[in-house]
């Protein structure tokens, strides 16, 4: 879906992406992470043909993004962090009017009834709370049915249970074949929902692969074990993959005297720590 050969960018003399190559499968999601600042945002504007400006080659649903006409967004959707909405309007007059700019166009109601708009419809945007203008965004994304689908810190400020609804309309549209280019800097959920994810540091790709291969590269995982002995609790620790040879636990399994055991592993803001030298708040 996405091809990326020697991508080069610069706002000024100065290099800000660099030598940047990667490709994006249909279907998948694709999330880049990294640092304010580190051109996750500016790849994804050249994607999306916004930034035509660049050296290298980028093939987006078969065309050369700088070389875009109004027919390559027939095809593509991008849900920006900042909901691009009129406020004034009601939401379903939104949805009415962004719809009016496609060839083709998905019915407005059972799009609301998604995302649990469909009460709420007729009152205006400036009225909305950011949970519900948020996903009245993500809808407008989906409004011409697009093969591939730009989101940008898509659960970005939103409570636990609308981040919950939005990371499920996005796994819906991965379901449904939708190819999706996912940037955010939530590292647990880019875990939960990328196929594959790219670290992009100061300009330049330092890592591409699962969240899954990237995590146990870091490091094996251990399990905590907790057990009586002796009227006390003791704890051990053993490597996963080293439990059969873990004579301790071996015996208090055998013994039933096992209270707790708890699997760890590095997680992706371990990843992003060691990448950057920076730690997430």
């Amino acid at each position: 879906m996405i091809t990326v050969d020697n991508l080069n960018f610069s706002y000024t003399r100065k290099p800000f992406i660099e030598s940047m190559n990667f490709a994006v499968k249909p279907g998948e999601i694709f999330g880049f992470l990294g640092p304010s600042g580190a051109g996750k945002s500016t790849v994804q504007k050249i994607l999306t043909g916004l930034i035509p400006t660049y050296k290298g080659s980028v093939v987006v649903n078969q065309t050369e993004a700088k070389k875009r006409n109004s027919d390559f967004y027939e095809h593509v959707g991008v849900d920006f962090e900042v909901p691009s909405l009129f406020e004034k309007l009601t939401g379903r007059e939104n949805l009415r009017y962004f719809a009016s700019l496609y060839r083709h166009s998905l019915p407005i109601e059972p799009l609301l009834e998604s995302v649990g708009l469909a009460n709420e419809a007729d009152k205006k945007v400036m009225d909305y709370s950011k949970g519900m203008k948020s996903r009245l965004n993500f809808i407008k994304a989906l409004l011409h049915a697009p093969s591939l689908l730009f989101l940008d810190e898509p659960t970005s400020g939103l409570d636990p249970s609308n981040a919950r609804v939005m990371k499920d309309l996005i796994l819906q549209q991965r379901k449904s074949g939708t190819t999706i280019v996912l940037t955010t800097h939530n590292m647990y959920d880019a875990t939960e929902l990328c196929d594959r994810v790219a670290f992009i540091v100061d300009g330049t790709l330092c890592a591409l692969d699962t969240p899954r291969n990237l995590i146990m590269s870091r490091g094996a995982a251990t399990i905590t074990y907790s057990y009586r002995e002796n009227a006390q609790e003791c704890q051990g620790t053993s490597v996963l993959a080293e439990t059969a040879n873990d004579s301790c636990l071996q015996r208090v399994l055998q013994e039933n005297r096992l209270l707790s055991i708890h699997s760890s592993e590095p997680t992706l803001n371990d990843i992003f720590s060691e990448l950057t030298g920076r730690k997430l708040q």
